[in-house]
Parts: structure tokens; C-alpha cells; sequence
């Protein structure tokens, strides 16, 4: 590779996160920095490399080498370590905390391990998905390089020795020929500013100390936990750093990427799905009264409490509307096209509001609710009372139906909150209400086989319906509930890999990948029933669906053992931490 030129994409498996919670990058084995948008999860990119932008940060060794990493326990520090052919050199690197909305500093520290290490860097950064470069690009007399990005501004240090190359994004980038001697190390700092402080960051070590205690304090040891204790800890370190500080969890750090090549299946994932922050809060409710369950109450009642019945899908972290879709002027990841914004704004998902209900009950478990989140809670229940005949979009975003899991979901909420809902006439009233839906659902939502059907319209089994006895909507041995988890079984299982549903038509995995999140529901529906040798089995053919620094995607093709979609899926951390916590405690 020479100096200025992007690296190709990787698979998905390869490639590492940093977060601080407003935003995050994606790290590829050649030391690339390939994604990254700012100020803000939604934002435009400013390295754009990954869906086929020019702007990218690398620091690669020159000639032969194998890649490989892990993230320092607790965090999302990582360190990538390549073994060249002379030796062992490591690059440090992280986004410091704590962050700020409108300043990212990103930190990398390069270490000659063992032998001399020679290696290639270049910064490359354009704002607005390249449609900006590094205009009015210059070095202090302090060695510092400066540039605008449209409108925001870089500074990066450490690479005074660093020269123009006419090769980045619209001609400029920076260019070096870093030599080490066993041993030496050289920190590198590149700061984003949106907001017009011209002020330096502080020295890289007190940097690296402010972060290394900021991931200390922001992932607790879970000890309750001894089940992949340390995949749950890395689990709750994903969330957080996709968490802001609004208490909004992004789905995921990426748009675009294909979960099947060329099937006109590519979406944006920068933004905080209410169904999700529940998943999120639910799971670390199950562990212990831990920060992101606080987190994710705080979004979801202020989301409530200001749209009630008219509760969108999706928001921005800031709790704006998510934009429409649009397409940039770029080549996209291979097998995918470009694409922001999401067609989630125009939907109703009825199961939103049970999901809700559902985080609120966690969280009155913990003790960690206040009056703004009990008035949210009579919010929900007022709308699922208010639009439950409404046909929605459901849990997978498909065309407007009665969708079972919708209702069921919804009586699975009441019913939670109900066993926390002060005043003796709440109760019976959310209970009741429960009861409507589930009778209802019973009517027209069950097959001919006794187990539940996807709709009144559609007879195909749903792993999403398990859901209804794992939420309790239903008893876990209801025989519809039985009938069920069979029918999943039977239907949406190969190998050992769970799948949504199936395609009218097709085999599993033909359509799409197995779905992780239904693997981990699948092991927690068969603890539930006692069933604890074959829950664990699922429990670990999901929790090693992963990528090599650990990360999750929504899909996973079995067939080519790789991942698929948006990365990582937060959903996908949630539910690996909560089937943890549930298979640790013994029960479902």
C-alpha cells in the first residue's frame, strides 16, 4: 500500500469499535481507521473508507505481517498487535472520555514490541462524507498540524515530522515514514471540534488515564454473573459506548452495510430504536441496577412523555425524528449501496409501547423509577389501550398487519408494570386490559396446531413469539406456549442456529442469515422450561457467531461463517448479557 491510499474493505468479522458514546469508529486489521461520523452518531461521516469514501486515518507496518488484537478488559480500549517479519509492534487505541457532543479525541499509541518496526501512517479526513477535505492545511511551530473540515476544524499532534501528499481527499492528505526502535512508542492525538475551542487537548498519558478510569467506573464487574462472564462484560461495554450521554442507544455505528449482496437490503442503523433501549435496559436489569438501565428509562420516558400515542419507532440520540432515506454519492460497501436516514419515521410498531412497559417494570424492580417515569408509564398503557386494534409495522418493519407478537408483547408489558403499579385501581385495570389482548390474540392469532401464528393472515411460525411466555404475556406452560417453542424448534432451527421466520418459498438461510438475536430468545425459552443443557448449547452456538474482536452484526451467514448487516448490533449485545444473567441465575 503506499502513502495516501485507502485500504479495501475487510470482512465484517475483522473489524474493531471504539465508541465514547456519541459517536464511534470502526478499526480495520491494517490499523485503518475506515468509519466514523461526527459530531454525532447521525452525523456525516469524516472517514468514509468502509463504504468506499477516501477519507481514512492509517497506520500500517510495512512489508509482510498477521494481524491480530483484543480489547483491554472492561472497555472499549483496543489494542491491534501485528507480528511482522521482524518483531511485534502494537498500536494503542481508543476515543477519550470523557466525550463531549461537540469534540472527539481519538488516541493512538504505537509500540515497537519486540525488534524494530517500520510503519506506514496517513491521515486522510474529509467531512460530509468526503464532500470536504482538509482545507487550509498547515503545521505550527509546535509541530501540531491544523485544518478545517467544512465546518469543523483538526488538530493533530504527534506527527510533526508528518508531509503534504497530493493523493487524499480532494488531493490533500498527510503522509509518514515512522521508524521505532525496540521499545519506543510514539502517541498520536487527532482532535474534531465542532463548537470553536481552539483549546489543546491535555497530554496523551493524562488522556489515556482519564479513559482507562472512565471504562473502569462505566463497566461494572457482574458478578452475579458466572456464566461468559467476561463476553457479558464486553457485551455491557458495547452498549455503553453506543450509549449517549441522553441516555439514547444507537442501534448500531454503521449505515449501509448489505445483510445480502445485491438484495437491496442495506439500512441506516445510526439511531435509537425504542424497542431496542428496551432490550438494552431489560438485559442490564436482569444483572443488576446498573447505569444503562437508568440510561435507557431516562430516553424512553422523555419519548412518552412528549409523544404519547404518536411514540415514533426511532429518534436521533438527541430525540429528534430520524430523516428520510437518501442515497450519498458513494460506491458503498461491496455488495451494498449508500444509504442515510431510515423509512422508520413512518411507521407505528404497537409493540413499542409494550416494550416500554416492559423496561419501566425492570427498572421498578430496581427501585429506579421517579414520577416523570410513572407518568410515562401511564402514557404507554393509555396508547396500547388507545391503538391496539391499529394494524402496525411489528418487530421486523414489515407492511402494516395485526401482528400477534404486537399484542402479546403489549399484555406482557401491563402485566409487568402492574405488579409495581402504585394505587390499588392501577393494577386490576392494566391486568385486565392484558387479558383483552391476550384473549383477543387467542381468537385469531393461533394455528390449527395450538401454537401462535405470526398474524390472523399468516400462518408461519415467528421466533419473535416466543417472546410472549419469556415476557409473560402467557404462562411458560401454557400448551400454546409449548406449541410454540416446538414449532421454532422444528421450523426456524439448523444446526443450531435460529432463524426469524421463514421466506415464502425458500430454505433457511437462503433469504438471509440465521438471526442472533432469536438464538439467544431460543436458549432462554428452553431454560425457562428447565431444559438447562440444551439452553446453554444454543447459548454458546450464539455467543460464538461473533467477529474476532468480539463484535456482533444482527445476521450471521452460516453457511460462510460471516456477519451480516450493521455492526455491531446493539440488540444482539443486550440479549447475550441478559441470557447470561438469566442462564447464571437458572432460570428463564
Amino acid at each position: 500500500m503506499t502513502a495516501g491510499s485507502v485500504p479495501a474493505p475487510h470482512a465484517l468479522r475483522d473489524y474493531a469499535l471504539l465508541a465514547d458514546g456519541e459517536r464511534g469508529v470502526l478499526v480495520g486489521p491494517r490499523g485503518d481507521f475506515a468509519w466514523m461520523c461526527f459530531p454525532r452518531w447521525h452525523d456525516d461521516a469524516v472517514f468514509s473508507a468502509l463504504i468506499g469514501g477516501q477519507a481514512c486515518w492509517t497506520i500500517t507496518p510495512v512489508g509482510r505481517f498477521v494481524w491480530g488484537g483484543h480489547y483491554e478488559d472492561g472497555g472499549l480500549i483496543w489494542r491491534s498487535r501485528w507480528v511482522t517479519g521482524g518483531g511485534i509492534v502494537e498500536c494503542r487505541e481508543a476515543l477519550a472520555l470523557p466525550a463531549r457532543p461537540d469534540r472527539a479525541v481519538l488516541l493512538r499509541q504505537v509500540s515497537a514490541v519486540r525488534g524494530g518496526a517500520r510503519l506506514e501512517v496517513s491521515l486522510a479526513a474529509g467531512a460530509g462524507f468526503d464532500r470536504h477535505g482538509m482545507a487550509r492545511l498547515r503545521r505550527s511551530d509546535d509541530g501540531v498540524w491544523t485544518a478545517s473540515l467544512g465546518e469543523e476544524r483538526m488538530r493533530w499532534l504527534g506527527a510533526a515530522d508528518a508531509e503534504p501528499a497530493e493523493d487524499g481527499v480532494h488531493g490533500a492528505s498527510l503522509a509518514l515514514d515512522l521508524r521505532l526502535a525496540e521499545g519506543e512508542r510514539r502517541d498520536f492525538v487527532l482532535v474534531l471540534d465542532d463548537g470553536g475551542d481552539d483549546s489543546g487537548p491535555h497530554p496523551p498519558e493524562r488522556l489515556w488515564e482519564a479513559t482507562e478510569a472512565a471504562w473502569a467506573e462505566s463497566v461494572p464487574e457482574l458478578g452475579e454473573i458466572d456464566l461468559a462472564r467476561r463476553d457479558a462484560r464486553h457485551a455491557y461495554a458495547v452498549m455503553s459506548g453506543l450509549t449517549s450521554a441522553t441516555g439514547a442507544m444507537v442501534a448500531a455505528a454503521t449505515t449501509s452495510l448489505p445483510e445480502r449482496a445485491d438484495r437491496a437490503r442495506n439500512y441506516d442503523y445510526r439511531y435509537a430504536w425504542i424497542r431496542d433501549q428496551a432490550y438494552a435496559g431489560q438485559a442490564v436489569g436482569a444483572a443488576g441496577p446498573y447505569p444503562l438501565l437508568d440510561d435507557a428509562i431516562h430516553f424512553v420516558t422523555g419519548r412518552l412523555l412528549a409523544d404519547g400515542p404518536d411514540l415514533m419507532p426511532a429518534y436521533t440520540v438527541a430525540g429528534d425524528p430520524v430523516p428520510d432515506e437518501d442515497h450519498l454519492d458513494l460506491p458503498g460497501y461491496p455488495g451494498g449501496v449508500d444509504i442515510v436516514g431510515n423509512r422508520v419515521r413512518g411507521q407505528f410498531q404497537l409493540d413499542a409501547f409494550g416494550e416500554a412497559l416492559l423496561l419501566l417494570a425492570a427498572g421498578a424492580g430496581h427501585d429506579r423509577l421517579d414520577a416523570d417515569a410513572w407518568r410515562a408509564a401511564e402514557a404507554a398503557a393509555a396508547a396500547i389501550e388507545a391503538r391496539h386494534e391499529d394494524p402496525d409495522a411489528g418487530i421486523w418493519e414489515l407492511e402494516p398487519r395485526r401482528w400477534t407478537h404486537s399484542r402479546l408483547l403489549c399484555a406482557a408489558g401491563l402485566r409487568a408494570i402492574a405488579a409495581h403499579a402504585p394505587g390499588r385501581e392501577r393494577g386490576p385495570r392494566l391486568l385486565a386490559l392484558a387479558d383483552r389482548l391476550v384473549a383477543a390474540a387467542g381468537e385469531w392469532g393461533v394455528s390449527r396446531e395450538g401454537r401462535w401464528r405470526r398474524a390472523s393472515d399468516d400462518d408461519r411460525v415467528d421466533a419473535a413469539l416466543l417472546l410472549a411466555a419469556l415476557r409473560g404475556a402467557v404462562p411458560a406452560d401454557d400448551p400454546r406456549s409449548l406449541a410454540t417453542l416446538a414449532a421454532v424448534e422444528e421450523d426456524l432451527v439448523e444446526d443450531g442456529y435460529a432463524y426469524r421466520f421463514r421466506a415464502e418459498g425458500g430454505p433457511l438461510g437462503e433469504a438471509e442469515g440465521a438471526f442472533l438475536v432469536c438464538g439467544f430468545w431460543l436458549a432462554m425459552a428452553h431454560a425457562q422450561q428447565g431444559e438447562r443443557d440444551l439452553a446453554l448449547g444454543l447459548f454458546e452456538r450464539a455467543r460464538a457467531s461473533c467477529g474476532t474482536p468480539g463484535l456482533f452484526a444482527e445476521e450471521f451467514d452460516v453457511e460462510q461463517r460471516q456477519l451480516r448487516g450493521n455492526l455491531p448490533q446493539a440488540f444482539v449485545h443486550a440479549l447475550l448479557l441478559e441470557s447470561a444473567a438469566r442462564l447464571s441465575a437458572g432460570c428463564g
